[in-house]
């Protein structure tokens, strides 16, 4: 299997053959209709023989490429949705960068009308497609994960992609906090903001960070009770 410095200089490789194509790698804009989740709901909810047509935008995190189509899963914010890439559909040029230049972790951006397949899931056909974002790094092992402790804790970005139930605990996190703002606000409380870093420190026997702050020449301590300046 090759070192992940390998594959970064592969893809490095690959970010210079779009462009030799005339391919922005990073676009400035995105064109979105739905969400993964609001295209699945937007095909749930539509008649029989009525076409969904959606523009959906993610990050590839799986591609599967048999012959002269291939399928991907991209996933979002909102949760992850299958295309269907087809070189009689999107075309044989399109195709080919598709299949040999993009990889998993890239973000896309792509269009097209929604069905199902025979195993019952949700699918994009895609018409068109447009790279929004090439990945140099690789992501995580795929059925490994990400499990180190310590890179999970340092990188927590890397640990965002690779773990969904703590991408889940973030999001309840914010939701509990936005919870009890609205609760305080609505009984007349007000959110004040104490100093990060303070001239003297509180917390009982717990042992300070301390820092120098240049500007104002003096040492500084990163506070560890929030309440005393209140």
């Amino acid at each position: 299997m090759p070192r992940a410095q390998d594959r970064r200089e592969q893809r490095i490789r690959k970010l210079a053959r779009l462009r030799e194509h005339g391919i922005d790698p990073y676009p400035a804009r995105v064109e979105r209709s739905h969400t993964a989740t609001e295209a699945i709901a937007a095909f749930e909810r539509a008649t029989e023989g009525q076409d969904v047509v959606v523009q959906v935008a993610g990050r590839l995190i799986s591609i599967r490429v048999m012959g002269k189509s291939a399928f991907a899963h991209i996933a979002n914010g909102s949760g992850r949705l299958q295309l269907y890439v087809r070189q009689d559909v999107v075309g044989k040029d399109s195709y080919e960068l598709f299949r040999r230049e993009l990889d998993i972790g890239d973000f896309i951006e792509a269009g097209g009308r929604l069905f199902r397949t025979r195993t019952g899931e949700i699918t994009l056909e895609v018409k068109s497609y447009r790279l929004l974002s090439k990945a140099l790094r690789p992501l995580p092992e795929k059925w490994h994960g990400l499990k180190d402790v310590e890179t999970r804790y340092r990188q927590r970005y890397l640990d965002l992609v690779a773990n969904e139930h703590v991408r889940d605990i973030f999001v309840t996190r914010s939701r509990m906090i936005s919870a009890l703002r609205r609760f305080l606000d609505e009984r007349g409380f007000l959110e004040v903001e104490t100093p990060v870093l303070q001239p003297l420190y509180g917390g009982a026997a717990a042992k300070p960070f301390t820092t120098y702050h240049n500007a104002l020449d003096r040492t500084l301590f990163l506070r560890i009770a929030d309440e005393l300046y209140l």
